[in-house]
């Protein structure tokens, strides 16, 4: 057990024909006493004090670790979240490319259509202009006996 100020203070020593003089030793003891007393009161605070920075020291070392698990979550999210951001772009890029493909599609099929609209319009008006011009083939061509036949009667 520890010797306290106190255990000094009430040391009572056994007196001898030629021991030290009682005066001195009871003045080196009431020093001894104070400077003990002093020391000890300091060992006290000492001890209270890093008792208290031991508890701060936990609370911190707590702390650093919610603060490590709070980084490394935020990290994760972080990578969750670019990872499905980078998900989403790929999808969004792929679905455009497949409406742009469906787009020139259409369009290529639009103008395959309108081509064949253009041909078969063109041949319509061929052949319009054929039988417009075997009509009035006929026509001249009977404009022509008609202009004959009344000649021809006429010599008779």
């Amino acid at each position: 057990m520890p010797l306290t100020p106190m255990d000094i203070h009430n040391k009572e020593f056994s007196r001898s024909f030629r021991g030290y003089d009682e005066d001195e030793v009871d003045q080196f003891l009431d020093e001894v006493v104070q400077d003990f007393e002093k020391l000890y009161k300091e060992s006290l605070e000492l001890k209270e004090r890093m008792g208290i920075l031991k508890e701060q020291l936990e609370y911190y070392k707590s702390m650093e670790g919610t603060l490590k698990e709070t980084l490394v979550t935020a990290q994760k999210t972080a990578d969750e979240v670019m990872a499905s951001a980078h998900k989403k772009a790929e999808i969004i890029i792929r679905e455009a490319e497949q409406k742009a493909q469906k787009i020139i599609q259409d369009a290529n099929e639009q103008v395959l259509k309108i081509r064949m609209e253009y041909e078969e319009t063109r041949k319509q008006v061929e052949i319009f202009k054929a039988r417009f011009r075997t009509l009035l083939q006929e026509y001249l061509q009977t404009i022509e006996r008609e202009t004959e036949s009344p000649s021809v009667e006429a010599d008779r």
